[in-house]
């Protein structure tokens, strides 16, 4: 080819580099009349040697695909080879493993029954019940759902505190083929209602204190009595009876319906079948190498889909599982329940474990002796709690799935004492037995390692769907695109995730306006149409905020007809509602709603929200009041707090709230349980509650200095004492 010359000599571009890039990446490309040359140049502080070979592969391949087919559209052309191709699609899914495919859940539980009858099944406050008590209980619970004709399909509703007859119910209800949809007592009677009506269940187990929030419903109600662990007491001689027949479930069959938040401002049901569960529960049991002297903590609700994890990955591999009547822990007290019950596992929400590392560290403790490892997830990891895990030296697992691909769908494993804290991002890990992981883009083409995409969970996890949603089922559900098997499906999760290099999967954010805070899945959306139901409010928009950081919370913004609502009124409205972890810590009223260029909501432009509740500021009255406000405007950020303010209306929260128990603990000597902030959600309130257990002889009446504690513990010493005030 023909190029300058100069005389008898023909001149050649040279590229020899500049050495330095002098933007983040740039792409100079030239022209020849037979090929198109270039160079990719890149900051070696943001990319490595490797991601810029890919990108620059990955180049090419748009270019081949170009020019192999012309009039495609652009976002339709691949960036993959076939080579890397193959591998994010079928090498880092290559999660094929067999299991008990043909048997049902509790079929799982009756055959460890009948390996250990006599090992501890549930322990709860003292009381062990063994697994052929188990078995025996739960059988009886479902002769009577039998008899009153529950069948494979049925939805039965329970709601019942934690403990024994919980447990009893959950497999009673699923030894009489039925599916069980959890009612959690804590949440409000109107969304207990449209929970019942939207399920579809044919009757409700519960207990005699609860039965009266089902009064009216329509729904038959079904006893559970607590005098006989959990078994309704005019049941317990019903072995001597013929049972009822019904047909048996299949694997197929429904298992469980659990509620999530709806963005149209209905919660939506997910109906997981037992393939699903079984498939997750047997695989979990193996790669975690349960034994059956395990003891596995159940920390969550039953109305969340981790409950379903820790259950039956108990039961199934033979381990007891440990309840406790709380349903949230200060960090002190979580502690205490590990080393008084033996318990090797847990799985705790993300922000909840960063609380309860927090503390360990801050106070010197180790992780309890018992504790083999501690599984984690729900939202990202602080690089900072990883370094202090990393010194407590306890292995620790990164779960990461979703209730419509039954609970868990990729895993991460750190060792004891590993520091992953320089890697940034923890990423969510592998994709678990039988389930299968894709990057797609908008054309739904997998994407390369290091490019964001929408993650969609394909495999035995996927649940049916959404019970009575058709077309959201249709849109959510879809075909798996790279499995040939009938009817095979993959959920899209409206997760933004992206491939690592090592195989591992980096959760980016969201596609859409979907949050998790404090571990809890909320649709905004949701907040805000039952917001919008207030008389007084016009429009209302919700939001996560972090204006402190590792502080997460939700906001609720609105404008109103006429004379602004009281958010403490607004806030009693959404919890008539509404579950707790749904209303948001802070109302802020705006004349009008900022919108961009386009006339849309600009949601960067809402202002953070202001401390205080409006209310007249009352100092504090003595040493215990004065220790409880500075405890709490340390906890939350403010610079003063009256004795009537409300907690929750300064924008406190459950997991702000374990945090003021410890700090109370430190100031004033006292340990409160976590239900007396909900109780007495005011400095002058809980200043009484710290009066009466000082009366008592419980704790310190008031403060102590720095020199009073030395003092005394000096004085407990020669003195023999347990403690000075």
């Amino acid at each position: 080819a023909a190029g300058p010359r100069l005389g008898d000599v023909r001149m050649e571009p040279l590229y020899a580099g500049e050495g330095v890039s002098l933007f983040d990446l740039d792409l100079n490309l030239e022209e020849g009349p037979e090929q198109i040359r270039g160079v990719l140049r890149y900051r070696t502080d943001l990319f490595e040697a490797a991601t810029a070979e890919r990108m620059a592969g990955h180049f090419r391949v748009l270019l081949e695909g170009v020019v192999g087919d012309p009039d495609r559209p652009l976002a339709e052309v691949s960036l993959l080879g076939e080579e890397e191709r193959a591998q994010v699609v079928e090498r880092w899914n290559a999660t094929a493993r067999p299991y008990p495919r043909e048997r049902c859940l509790h079929e799982l539980i009756s055959a460890q029954a009948a390996r250990t009858p006599g090992a501890p099944a549930v322990l709860f406050e003292g009381r062990a019940l063994s697994y052929a008590e188990l078995e025996a209980g739960a059988e009886t619970v479902a002769e009577r759902l039998r008899g009153r004709g529950v069948r494979p399909e049925t939805r039965v509703g329970i709601c019942v505190e934690k403990g024994p007859g919980a447990a009893l119910a959950v497999l009673g209800v699923l030894r009489a083929g039925g599916a069980y949809v959890p009612l959690d007592p804590a949440y409000p009677a109107g969304r207990l209602e449209s929970l019942l009506d939207d399920s579809g269940a044919a009757l409700v187990l519960t207990q005699p204190e609860l039965a009266g929030r089902f009064a009216g419903s329509g729904v038959e109600v079904v006893l559970l009595d607590e005098t006989h662990d959990g078994v309704s007491a005019d049941a317990t001689t019903s072995h001597s009876r013929t049972p009822a027949l019904s047909p048996s479930p299949s694997p197929e069959n429904l298992a469980y319906v659990i509620y999530t938040s709806g963005s149209t401002g209905t919660p939506k049901g997910v109906a997981v079948q037992h393939r699903a569960v079984v498939n997750l529960v047997t695989d979990m049991a193996a790669r975690l190498g349960l034994r059956s002297d395990d003891r596995l903590l159940q920390f969550a609700s039953l109305s969340f889909d981790v409950s379903v994890e820790e259950i039956f990955t108990a039961w199934v591999s033979g381990a007891a599982l440990v309840l406790s009547r709380d349903e949230l822990f200060a960090p002190g007290a979580l502690r205490e329940l590990v080393e008084r019950e033996r318990i090797t596992t847990f799985e705790l929400p993300t922000a909840f474990w960063h609380e309860w590392v927090r503390e360990l560290t801050e106070r010197g403790e180790g992780v309890p002796e018992s504790v083999r490892f501690v599984r984690v997830g729900g939202e990202r990891i602080a690089p900072e709690r990883l370094r202090e895990w990393a010194a407590l030296r306890r292995p620790l697992v990164h779960v990461f799935g979703l209730t419509e691909t039954a609970c868990t769908s990729a895993t991460l494993r750190l060792a004891a004492g590993e520091d992953a804290s320089a890697r940034g991002s923890l990423p969510v890990g592998r994709p678990t037995a039988n389930v299968r992981l894709y990057v797609l883009d908008r054309g739904g083409e997998p994407l390369p390692p290091g490019v964001p995409g929408e993650l969609y969970v394909g495999g035995e996890g996927v649940a049916r769907g959404y019970l009575g949603r058709p077309a959201l089922t249709a849109e959510r559900f879809v075909p798996d695109p790279f499995r040939a098997e009938p009817g095979a499906r993959a959920y899209r999760t409206g997760d933004r995730v992206r491939w690592l290099g090592d195989g591992t999967l980096e959760f980016l954010g969201r596609i859409d306006h979907q949050v998790k805070v404090r571990g809890f899945r909320i649709e905004p959306g949701e907040v805000e149409a039952a917001l919008e139901l207030h008389p007084a409010v016009h429009e209302a928009v919700v939001l996560v905020r972090e204006d402190v950081p590792g502080d997460r919370r939700l906001v609720a913004y609105f404008t109103a007809d006429g004379e602004r609502p009281d958010p403490g009124r607004l806030r009693e409205h959404l919890r008539g509602r509404l579950p707790e972890h749904m209303v948001p810590s802070a109302f802020v009223a705006l004349d009008a709603f900022p919108l961009n260029h386009n006339g849309k909501l600009d949601r960067r432009a809402l202002p953070a929200p202001e401390g205080g509740t409006g209310r007249e500021h009352v100092a504090p009255r003595d040493a215990t009041e004065q220790a409880l406000a500075d405890a709490w405007a340390e906890v939350l950020h403010l610079e003063r707090v009256g004795v009537d303010d409300d907690f929750f209306e300064l924008g406190g929260h459950s997991l702000l709230a374990t945090r003021l128990v410890s700090r109370v603990r430190e100031a004033l000597g006292v340990e409160l349980p976590l239900r007396a902030l909900f109780e007495a959600p005011t400095v002058a309130r809980l200043a009484a509650r710290v009066r009466a257990l000082a009366s008592e002889g419980r704790a310190a009446a008031a403060p102590r200095t720095p020199v009073e504690e030395v003092l005394a513990g000096i004085w407990a010493e020669v003195l023999r004492l347990e403690r000075v005030g």
